[in-house]
């Protein structure tokens, strides 16, 4: 049976190249101080280039007219001093450019990455993780390599040529006018050559991030697809994505290399017409021999530049496509609430005729009306699919609801805000990222004024500080990707500690013990207990012991509240509830 191929997941936006640029010049204006005088200083390390070869030309014609040996020697100084001085100014021109550079990328990651954190849930579920990735990823590479080899090497070249043309004219201006015969073989390449590419490299892109999303989905329910025996399947659908990436690949170097030889036949024709326009000047007496040999020579120092920023057009279509996804992030507009001020009057927690929607239209949530008061627990437990973990992500505020409303202490999570929502309530689930870095750093992400005596109590309210004080330094030991591997629930131990720092006054915890195990779960579920002791809580019980210790358990069924009470009494009861609680108790 030939496998059904997963539906290509909705791109984030990518800005046009109008757009593109207005960042650029405006992130430019902004450093307008750098910006000048990496200008100037290009400048001059452009001219002292060309110092040598103007001088040859008046040392051609000095021989000629029969100038003494010793004229050699102040041509040699010249030559000499420029040397240096362009050397030394060719060094300054890299380090400003590079700085300059390196500040407008810093500020383009740092606005992605702003962006990306903040952006909705449910955006990141639509449109998957690979096409984010592959912008913060390899488009921010992209880029860099831009920032430090491309870009000082299109500023010098685009002096040089600027320069070039107009040294060709002060010497002659038939023999500038002759070399700018190649300009239009230039900008005829250039036009055949970018209407074509720029799509193919915008489409390069697309078909990385597709990839990336074809890897990481594939990886991260590498346990599911390994139990269904999907391998081939899978293996299929990153096969043909890598295949298009490799593909869209090929046509863009083929299509390049028919761009160079455009180039090469540009730079043939234009030295020509200036040999030949200069043999006919001197024959008339027009102009010297040295003048010719300069104009040449110029022309033929700008064989580099200019091969540099015809070529260079691969890299600048690649960053400007790059730079095109990442300032589509940018653009998205936040929708989050700017909040009113308003403050809860207590901790407790009430969603009032919730309803939901994802993208396929099914309604999970059918009009939820519930309460935790102040200080309480309230457990939610159900069969997979009945919308637990929808409830708790919208009065997490994770994601917006079709309809209805959530209000913390009588304030709605619009009126306060995407800060003031984070001050009031945290969400803890079964999905813990520990950062790489010291262990301290990451708790303080909670709370960055905290110190280190507060990081400690906290480890200590979860059960945790016993194993943190065995590690080899401590609070300070390095985890995360690279470090210390900590178990899955010394992981949830750290994010249950980050609660208790940030101290909100109501927690939601979406199945936080889930990944502890049989062996671990008591202990993880104490830490989970002490971590919201005095807080309004609402449980997504994985574990119906969870349900039992709690003051209130709802009983959930198809986006719809079936019953709820304590546990005792709904054990007594004998519906849904002590139906679960029964078979659990088989286990």
């Amino acid at each position: 049976m030939t496998p059904k191929p997963m539906t290509a997941p909705e791109l984030l936006p990518v800005a046009t190249g109008k757009r593109s640029w207005a960042f650029l010049a405006g992130e430019l204006r902004s450093r307008r101080g750098i910006s000048a005088l990496t200008i100037a200083i290009s400048a001059v390390a452009a001219a002292m280039s060309l110092i040598p070869i103007y001088v040859f030309g008046v040392l051609v014609d000095r021989v000629t007219d029969g100038a003494p040996t010793s004229t050699i020697v102040s041509v040699v100084v010249i030559i000499t001093v420029a040397a240096i001085a362009g050397g030394v100014f060719t060094a300054l021109s890299s380090y400003t450019i590079s700085k300059l550079g390196e500040a407008v990328l810093a500020s383009l990651r740092e606005r992605v990455l702003s962006r990306a954190l903040h952006l909705p849930v449910s955006t990141l579920e639509r449109v998957g993780k690979g096409d984010l990735l592959s912008r913060v990823g390899d488009d921010v590479a992209v880029m860099a390599k831009s920032v430090g080899d491309v870009i000082p090497n299109i500023v010098s070249a685009l002096m040089l040529v600027t320069l070039s043309v107009v040294a060709m004219l002060s010497l002659d201006w038939r023999l500038g006018l002759a070399g700018m015969v190649a300009i239009p073989m230039y900008a005829m390449a250039l036009r055949w050559y970018l209407p074509k590419s720029a799509p193919m490299y915008a489409a390069e892109r697309v078909a990385m991030g597709e990839r990336s999303q074809a890897l990481i989905s594939s990886m991260q329910g590498a346990r599911t697809v390994r139990a269904y025996g999907l391998e081939q399947a899978h293996l299929a659908e990153i096969d043909a994505a890598s295949g298009k990436a490799r593909d869209i690949g090929i046509d863009v170097f083929r299509l390049f290399t028919r761009f160079g030889s455009r180039s090469n036949r540009a730079e043939c024709v234009g030295l020509s017409v200036i040999l030949a326009a200069g043999f006919l000047l001197v024959q008339g007496d027009y102009i010297t021999v040295g003048q010719t040999t300069a104009a040449a020579l110029l022309f033929h120092r700008l064989f580099n530049p200019i091969g540099m920023l015809m070529f260079s057009f691969d890299d600048v279509q690649s960053a400007g496509a790059s730079l095109a996804r990442l300032v589509g992030v940018i653009d998205i507009p936040d929708e989050r609430s700017p909040g009113t001020g308003a403050i809860p009057t207590d901790g407790s927690l009430e969603v009032r005729g919730l309803r939901h929607s994802y993208d396929t239209g099914h309604e999970v949530l059918h009009g939820i009306d519930l309460k935790v008061a102040a200080g309480e627990t309230v457990a939610l437990v159900g069969s997979t699919g009945a919308g637990k973990s929808t409830i708790a992500a919208i009065a997490a505020g994770s994601i917006d609801s079709t309809s209805g409303t959530v209000r913390i202490g009588g304030a709605t999570l619009a009126d306060l805000g995407a800060d003031g929502l984070r001050r009031h309530i945290a969400i803890v689930s079964q999905e813990v990222h520990v950062f790489a870095g010291p262990l301290i750093d990451d708790l303080l992400l909670a709370a960055p004024t905290a110190g280190r005596d507060d990081v400690r109590a906290a480890l200590a309210t979860v059960g945790a500080q016993d194993w943190v004080d065995a590690l080899a330094d401590g609070l300070d030991t390095v985890v995360g990707e690279g470090g210390h591997e900590l178990t899955s629930a010394q992981s949830q131990q750290l994010a249950l500690a980050r609660l208790v720092l940030a101290d909100p006054a109501v927690a939601v915890l979406d199945e936080a013990t889930a990944e502890a195990g049989s062996a671990g779960a008591r202990d993880l579920e104490a830490s989970a207990e002490a971590a919201t002791r005095g807080r309004s809580t609402l449980v997504v019980a994985h574990r119906l012991t969870q349900a039992a210790a709690a003051d209130r358990v709802v009983v959930l069924e198809h986006g719809r509240i079936l019953e709820q009470g304590p546990h005792e009494e709904l054990v007594a009861a004998g519906g849904r509830y002590a139906e679960l609680w029964a078979a659990w108790s088989l286990r």
